[in-house]
């Protein structure tokens, strides 16, 4: 684990070299860190070097604004790739990370070979149900839609089978700083890709899961008409379909970039 000093905040991030040639790097959902992909790495570490990083005030990343843009997130990503020296690289986002992902393949096409975006949507919910959200957590704290999360991102076959995990990356989310969930979720508000999806030329991979509630299959299809160069696969999944189905998740990665 390391951290670096970007523009405007301290960056936590882990690289793990397996000794390849190409790395992947992943941008984590809303409320969580950079753990929620530890189940993947068995499986990717075959064929990538795996870069993860927690967003600014998520994980151990601080943050010193009120609220944040997809576009200033996008920006950290170019800026700790510019720093460890990667020049080209996949990229896999979830949700937020997602956004993001649409953000760079729009913006900085030439620095990404293949974008994984996934449980995602061009326009992820209303900006007056985000700003509910925010006074929600802002009035509350984040405990109070522990439970509401839990059921969006999990099935319920998978919160009875796998309790610990559930448990796991509820108390990370718990433990997020409210600044930054709060300043993300001015983020994802005010993000709209509708218009811009053409412009979207990287070879893209959508991932999307048929229970999931929050970002949909239909919102998946949505983008992959409107993007030049694209792929659909789905899970049997809700929202956070990395960890419901991790092997599987990973072998559509690895499929993708090697065809």
């Amino acid at each position: 684990m390391s951290k670096i000093q970007l523009t405007d905040f301290i960056c936590h991030y882990k690289l793990e070299n397996f000794g390849h040639e190409k790395t992947l790097i992943f941008s984590n959902s809303l409320g969580t860190n950079l753990s929620m992909w530890e189940d993947n790495i068995a499986v990717l570490s075959h064929h990538f070097n795996i870069l993860r990083y927690d967003k600014r005030g998520h994980g151990d990343s601080t943050i010193s604004q009120d609220q944040v843009s997809i576009a200033d997130l996008g920006n950290d990503v170019i800026e700790l790739l510019n720093y460890l020296k990667l020049d080209q690289v996949y990229f896999c986002g979830l949700s937020i990370g997602g956004l993001i992902g649409q953000w760079l393949g729009i913006n900085h096409s030439a620095r990404f070979e293949k974008i994984i975006i996934s449980n995602t949507a061009a326009k992820i919910g209303t900006e007056e149900g985000w700003q509910i959200r925010i006074k929600q957590v802002t009035e509350n704290g984040l405990e109070s839609i522990l439970t509401g999360t839990a059921e969006r991102w999990f099935t319920p076959d998978y919160r009875a089978k796998n309790p610990d995990k559930v448990q796991e990356i509820l108390n990370s989310f718990k433990a997020t700083s409210l600044q930054g969930y709060t300043a993300c979720c001015y983020a994802v508000a005010g993000a709209d890709f509708r218009e811009q999806l053409h412009h979207l030329e990287v070879p893209t991979l959508i991932i999307a899961g048929t229970n999931d509630e929050v970002t949909t299959v239909e919102d998946g299809k949505f983008i992959q008409k409107r993007t030049p160069i694209e792929s659909l696969v789905t899970l049997d999944a809700a929202h956070l379909s990395n960890m419901e189905h991790p092997e599987e998740f990973a072998k559509h990665i690895i499929h993708f970039t090697q065809h």
